[in-house]
């Protein structure tokens, strides 16, 4: 498995993730009249969610990351 099919399965999964946290169920829990510092909660929760989403696809698509071709194979099996 080459490391771009690596970022690749993990950005998939990250799109899923992100997919999951923003959909309806999850969003009907923070959707309460609620308030921190004066900001609805339930727009915090979408604040917070797009900016970790972004910082971890800055993470996995970072050219400083190197995975190891050892890990990579064990990975595979």
């Amino acid at each position: 498995m080459t490391r771009d099919t690596y970022k690749n399965r993990r950005l998939v999964s990250l799109f899923l993730l992100g997919c999951l946290l923003l959909n309806y169920p999850i969003l009907s829990i923070f959707n309460l009249p609620d308030t921190v510092l004066g900001i609805p909660l339930l727009y915090l929760y979408i604040l917070c969610t797009w900016v970790l989403l972004i910082f971890l696809v800055g993470i996995i698509t970072s050219k400083h990351i190197k995975i190891p071709i050892e890990q990579i194979d064990r990975d595979t099996g």
